[in-house]
This record gives C-alpha cells, structure tokens and sequence, in this order.
C-alpha cells in the first residue's frame, strides 16, 4: 500500500501524545527526556514487528501477526507510539519484512522495548550530562537514539551481538542524523576501545555481572543491569563501581524481565518425562508449594529470583498439573506433584532441588518477606553475593 503522505505529521503528534502519557504517569520526571522522547521518531526504528493475534492457533500456540506499514499502516503506526513492546526477531530468524509470515509460538530473541521502560532504564542509572554511557544491547536502536538526543552521538557507544540487528539499527540511526559508536561485540565482555564509561546499560539480562563491565566502569561510575537464571527470576541492580573491582549496590522494585544474553541462555533439557522416570518412588509432602514461585504476582516473581540463587543450574516446567525441576549440569531432578489437597515431591541426584529452594523460602518467611528494594548485591573477589541482613547470603553463578 502506499504510505499516506502525512505520516510525519501523524508521526510527531503520536510522539507528543506518548510523551504526555509518560509524563503524566511519572515515568518522565525529567524535562530533557520528555524532550528526547518527543523528538526521536519511534517508527523510523520499527519498519516491522510481530504483534500477538486474539487467538491462539490449535495447537494453543501465540500467533504472531506481522506488522509494517505496507501491510496496515493505521496498526503499524498506532503500535509504534504504544507503550509496548514490539517483538521483531523470533529464534534469531532474520524475517524479510517484504513478505513476511506470521509466527507460531517461538522464542524472541530482539525487540524494540516499550518506551516506558526504556527511559525508566537511563533514568535509574542516572545517566545526566556530561556523560559517557556504554549501551548492551542496540536492538533496534530506539533506546539508542533518545540517549544520543539527551547526551550527543559522542557520548554514546553501543554494541549488539547480532550483526544483521545492528546493521539495521545502524541505517536507522544515520539515517536520523544519530552518530554513535556502534559495534558487534558480546555484552558479557563490553567494549574495551571506548572504555572506561561513567555509565553501563544493559538491556539484556545476566546470570552474573560480568567482570569486563566492572573493570569498564570508571571509579564512581554506575552498572545499570539485570539479573536472571534459569528458573526465569529476574532482578535489576544498580551498581556502584570502586575502582578496585569491587562494586555494590542495591536491588530496584518492579517486575522488569530482558530477554538472556545469548551466551548466558538456558541450555536444552530434553524431555522431563524421561528426568521423571529415574527419579526414587517415594515421596514427601513439601513444605511451601510450588505455587509460591509460578504465580503470577509480584512476590512470587521476587521468589522465583532468590530460589535460583539456591540451585542456579535448574530449569523448571509444568506438563499438566506436574512441576518438574531439571538440572542438567549434576543431572538432578525433581517433580512435584498434587497430593490430597497439596503437594508431594519427589527428588534424585546428587542436588536436592526442592529441597534447596524451601530453604530459601523458609529463611524468607523467618525474615517477613522482605522486597526487593530490601536486598543488596556485594562483587568482591570472593564472588557475587545478594545480601539482606536478615538472611544468609544467596550466591550468583560465576560468571
């Protein structure tokens, strides 16, 4: 179809309408970020994106609808200054948006990130004028461009894994007169030529904090990144950088979840049916239900997040009414099942899974449920450690 000749003109009051939405919800506190969002054109780094159908096809599965301008413009552009986020890569597949097809189902491997949480993002990290930032993660590169608008194109590096993602972003930042540093690089080891930075931002999660972003960081300068595992628990952390190697901080609210760096991603577990047939007969009832870290609440989210910490090697997944654990690293695993109006467990290998996770969750309980906001993340040269006065220490994977 052809694109309607007004569209900047749309473009910049769907621009002005988002920034005032934003604005009004607290999430633009600050005047010259309103301002960046209400300059950098969304859609121009959005050409094409997957948008989820109101119904699932019969195998159950998310149909995923593709969305240009050619093939609808009023959706394609009306989703673009949405606060949500548009997914634009499934499984690593490049799609060819000039004909593309919709998706079944499917693991996204790149998006553009809801706008909100993009500014929510620079501005918890406290990134302020004058200075340097080190972006993981250009994606499209919408977030890059709001930080080239607020700081300059100087101050800003920026590095995606992908190299097609990149390339794309690329064009779209040049082509918005947005000139940063752009490089294909693994987030887990930054980006030593621009180094040393007085901000890191990453928007992709980490099982651990990398050391190569600490020695990146000048002394005082801040790590904004989140955390993840396995069991897809998720928690931000700003970090304050000492110079020494050493960096602390505090864990920040919210239920934010980034997709994994691609080399800290869960590895394949096979088929968990066939984990549960060489688990022993006999089982217990559990003294916390599973319920406890699957629902879907704030809490159990901030759970499922200091749980891993006890067996960060385990994945978990329901077939039925059947929780099963999954370690493939020491080959244990763990079912949990309903039982007489709760839940029985059963457990093999050398790791007691279930066993690990309720003594997190009694040790929470012993502490009064502290939030998130309550924990803070201590990298030293005996490890990374989430801490909370209140309860032992819990330990993050090496990196």
């Amino acid at each position: 179809m052809t694109v309607p000749a007004n569209l900047e003109s749309d473009a910049v009051r769907l621009r002005e309408a988002m920034a005032k939405a934003l604005a009004d919800d607290g999430v633009l506190p600050d005047p010259a970020w309103r301002a960046a969002v209400e300059v950098v054109p969304r859609h121009r780094f959005v050409p094409g994106f997957y948008l989820p159908a109101d119904e699932r096809d019969e195998q159950g599965l998310t149909v995923w609808e593709p969305t240009t301008a050619e093939l609808d413009h009023g959706r394609w552009l009306a989703a673009a200054y949405s606060d949500t986020t548009l997914i634009t890569q499934f499984d690593g597949d490049e799609p060819d948006w000039k004909q593309p097809a919709a998706r079944h189902g499917g693991a996204p491997t790149s998006s553009s990130t809801l706008p909100s949480l993009v500014v929510r993002m620079w501005a918890d990290a406290e990134v302020g004028e004058g200075h340097t930032v080190l972006e993981i993660g250009t994606g499209t590169g919408y977030s890059t461009a709001l930080a080239c608008e607020r700081l300059g194109s100087a101050a800003v590096t920026s590095i995606e894994v992908d190299p097609r993602r990149l390339e794309q972003a690329a064009r779209a930042l040049y082509g918005c007169g947005y000139t940063p540093t752009l490089a294909v690089a693994d987030g887990l080891y930054g980006y030593w030529p621009e180094a040393k930075f007085d901000r890191v931002v990453a928007a992709c999660s980490f099982r651990a904090v990398p050391p190569a972003l600490l020695a990146q960081a000048r002394p005082g300068g801040k790590i904004l990144l989140t955390l993840s595992g396995w069991l897809y628990g998720y928690a931000r952390v700003l970090l304050t950088v000492d110079g020494s190697g050493t960096a602390e901080g505090q864990l920040l609210g919210g239920t934010v979840s980034f997709m994994s760096a691609r080399t800290h991603a869960a590895p394949a577990y096979g088929n968990p049916a066939h984990w549960a047939a060489g688990l022993p007969e006999k089982s217990r009832a559990v003294r916390h239900n599973p319920e406890r870290i699957t629902a879907a609440t704030e809490e159990a989210f901030h759970l499922r997040f200091l749980a891993q910490s006890a067996v960060p090697d385990a994945q978990m997944t329901t077939v039925g009414e059947v929780v099963h654990l999954v370690d493939v690293v020491t080959g244990s695993a763990a079912t949990l099942t309903p039982s007489d109006g709760g839940w029985s467990v059963r457990q093999g290998g050398p790791v007691r899974l279930w066993e690990r996770i309720e003594h997190v969750l009694d040790a929470y309980d012993a502490a009064g449920a502290p939030g998130p906001e309550t924990f803070t993340l201590r990298v030293h040269e005996g490890g990374q450690h989430i801490r909370h006065p209140r309860m032992p220490d819990l330990p993050l994977p090496r990196p």
